[in-house]
């Protein structure tokens, strides 16, 4: 069995959570040094309660290390970790008045000294300019409270400390934004490339050969001629999926943190249950043929299976419809298009129509196939099916789904 290839894709933040750790382990080594060899303006040693200084410092020794996991990357940085080390910085500095009496009137440092800074820059990479500010604030507060009467000096730095955090984080959502857009095209480019490979091989081999038998076929003659037809519908149907781009993505970004590529999985077809985003195209590309035409964008339209598969059914009823009532030398198209907000797919014939009351009649002698088959489908979705039908100018399904389907309280039936 041919093993897939598996690429993993270096992320603009792993050099950032790998900053923060050297970050965090380099303060916490020079807040214990300041704390052992720091002295006052008189060459006195700063700490009045020294056990005071001694125990925090131990526990930011200890918790610094043991917590050095937890800034490797986005998804072990938790919210409860983010807030509990939030709480650590914030209590070495309102301890710091009670260490040392004379930090307020002297304006030295608080006990964790810059290790705080390390505190708020994980919010900001991890949650944005607006987790830094929530972050910065909460640290601008304590410092306030803990100088008791700050002067110019402390408010410069809280500002700085301030202004620096959503600088940060505005500038990791910037890279997060332009990660994204990179990584998308990286993988159009890919899918564009295995369209190319796979329209070559198959161009040299299936589709000829079905051109060579419809051409024989048809100088033949008789059952041949009809082998004929059918081989050239295979080869408009074959060209039409090749030519379309319906090579879906064999790579997702697995992201825990809204935008980085942290590491990539493989993805194979979903099962019937499943609830994975599926690409419509794929499922209404066979029923392109000779009378039948299938318009789709050059991207993926990914719907949730379940509401894929059901809005892919409802078009296989439509176009049941046009070969019952519009008759098997009809023409039908097929357009898909994918919108922020909703995918709509029309189904138009070029048949006779539908007369005015038809649909009502039919449905009141038990022929329930646009009501269920179609309607009913799309109502389940949280959809909605419009028909537009004039005599004589055919007729006209248009079919919406939105991209966060309701919840169904029931599936519909498939009769027609």
């Amino acid at each position: 069995m041919a093993k897939r290839e598996r690429v993993v894709r270096m992320s603009v933040e792993l050099p950032l959570w790998r900053a923060l750790t050297g970050y965090r382990v380099l303060t916490m080594i020079y807040a214990v040094l300041l704390a052992i060899f720091g002295r006052d303006d008189f060459g006195r040693q700063r700490f009045e309660r020294p056990w005071v200084a001694v125990a925090y410092l131990a526990f930011l020794f200890v918790w610094t290390l043991a917590t050095l996991p937890k800034v490797r990357s986005a998804a072990s940085c938790t919210k409860r970790f983010l807030g509990a080390d939030l709480v650590v910085a914030l209590t070495g500095i309102l301890l710091t008045p009670l260490a040392d009496v004379d930090s307020r009137a002297l304006g030295g440092p608080t006990l964790p000294s810059i290790w705080t800074a390390g505190a708020v820059l994980a919010f900001a990479i991890k949650g944005g300019w607006r987790w830094a500010a929530f972050a910065s604030t909460f640290v601008a507060a304590a410092n306030i409270i803990q100088r008791g009467e700050p002067g110019r000096d402390t408010y410069h730095n809280v500002l700085l400390v301030w202004v620096a955090s959503i600088a940060i984080g505005y500038v990791v959502e910037v890279a997060r934004a332009s990660e994204r857009t990179l990584a998308r095209a990286l993988e159009i480019e890919a899918a564009t490339r295995e369209r190319e490979r796979l329209a070559r091989d198959i161009h040299d081999s299936v589709l000829q050969v079905l051109a060579m038998v419809q051409r024989r076929g048809t100088e033949i003659g008789g059952e041949a001629a009809e082998l004929g037809r059918m081989a050239g519908e295979q080869e408009i149907a074959l060209r039409t999926l090749v030519s379309s781009g319906l090579v879906p993505p064999t790579r997702v970004s697995e992201d825990a943190a809204e935008g980085a590529v942290v590491r990539t999985v493989e993805v194979d077809e979903e099962s019937p249950g499943g609830g994975a985003a599926c690409d419509l195209r794929a499922l209404l590309a066979p029923h392109a043929g000779s009378r039948t035409s299938f318009a789709e964008p050059g991207a993926p339209v990914l719907l949730p299976a379940e509401s894929a598969r059901e809005l892919a059914a409802a078009v296989s009823a439509a176009l049941d419809n046009v070969r019952v009532h519009a008759g098997p030398d009809a023409r039908a198209w097929i357009l898909v298009e994918d919108e922020p907000d909703e995918v709509i797919v029309t189904v138009r014939d070029d048949g006779p129509g539908i007369p005015e009351g038809r649909l009502a009649q039919a449905e009141g002698e038990g022929r329930l196939g646009v009501a269920l088959s179609i309607r009913g489908r799309l109502r389940d979705l949280g959809g909605t099916a419009e028909l537009i039908s004039v005599p004589g100018q055919g007729c006209e399904v248009e079919l919406k789904v939105p991209r966060a389907p309701k919840v169904s309280r029931g599936k519909a039936g498939s009769a027609r």
